[in-house]
């Protein structure tokens, strides 16, 4: 429970310092960015906005250095033997995620939302990198995975399946019946026969909310209540997200196999011209605070 709590601050403290450097730099420079270019020379803070200015040169700089790291960290992880066994590879996903993230923010507001040429190339890729990273980690978040982000094959989810189904009735003293009754419910699926992806998300939500009200009829039934009666709907929960997860993995092994030939590209695409706009930077005498 301890090392949980502490995941949860790691998560929210990276998602406030985010958040925080995002809003000050809206809140600091919004009229600048406002405006048209020929009226930004006569704003007081063009000289440290501007994108060779002192801060918006940093912006870019630092998110440039933020977004490099995150990838190579990220993969020296994933990739290299030797640091194999250095941390829990979900919090190293986590902490990519963040700087790759934050990372084209920084350079969104170093270019002062005015860019063309060769660096709009590289801009729109790092949007492109960004947004599949979002679709990656939705399907990431879609295949069972061990508490070290291992991906689990379908015979080690089938194993924890039953486990929790073991801890139902040694631990809680769920009767066999009730839970056979539970296992039918929760193995039941919703109605795919909408003719909108929206229409069938709607009834897949109804359908899983009245799954988890009938469940908890069932275990009333056995006077399961307080503490006893979380836990339990917690474990079934999990089993429900299971089975779900089972129904979808093919697929989404499949998708996350695609996402990664659309990924990579962008991201060396992106690297590239962003090596090229520095090193003609630098070529032009281009400084920043050094």
């Amino acid at each position: 429970m301890g090392d949980n709590i502490i995941h949860r601050i790691y998560v929210l403290v990276l998602f406030l310092i985010g958040l925080l450097v995002t809003s000050y730099l809206a809140f600091d420079g919004y009229e600048y960015y406002l405006l048209s270019i020929e009226h930004r020379f006569d704003h007081p803070d063009h000289q440290i906005l501007k994108p060779s200015g002192a801060l918006g040169h940093g912006l870019g700089i630092i998110g440039s250095l933020m977004m490099i790291v995150g990838v190579s960290i990220y993969m020296l992880r994933k990739r290299i033997r030797m640091f194999s066994r250095l941390g829990i590879l979900k919090h190293w996903l986590e902490f990519h995620i963040f700087l790759c993230s934050l990372g084209p923010i920084l350079v969104l507001y170093h270019t002062a939302f005015k860019f063309g040429g060769i660096v709009a190339v590289s801009f729109w890729s790092m949007m492109a990198v960004v947004l599949s990273g979002i679709i990656g980690r939705y399907i990431y978040l879609q295949i069972p995975r061990t508490i070290e982000g291992r991906e689990m094959s379908l015979n080690e989810i089938n194993q924890t399946k039953d486990a929790l189904n073991q801890k139902l009735v040694q631990v809680y003293q769920l009767d066999e019946s009730l839970l056979e009754a539970i296992m039918q419910a929760v193995k039941r699926r919703p109605d795919r026969s909408g003719n909108s992806m929206l229409k069938r998300s709607i009834a897949k939500f109804i359908f899983e909310r009245n799954t988890i009200k009938e469940v908890k009829t069932i275990l009333r039934k056995q006077k399961i209540a307080g503490k006893n009666f979380k836990e339990v709907m917690g474990l079934i929960q999990t089993e429900i997200s299971l089975s779900r997860k089972i129904d979808r993995l093919i697929t989404m092994q499949n998708l996350f196999k695609y996402w990664h030939v659309a990924h990579l590209p962008f991201a060396i695409l992106m690297l590239i011209i962003m090596l090229v706009h520095v090193g003609v930077a630098i070529t032009f005498g281009y400084r920043w605070i050094f």
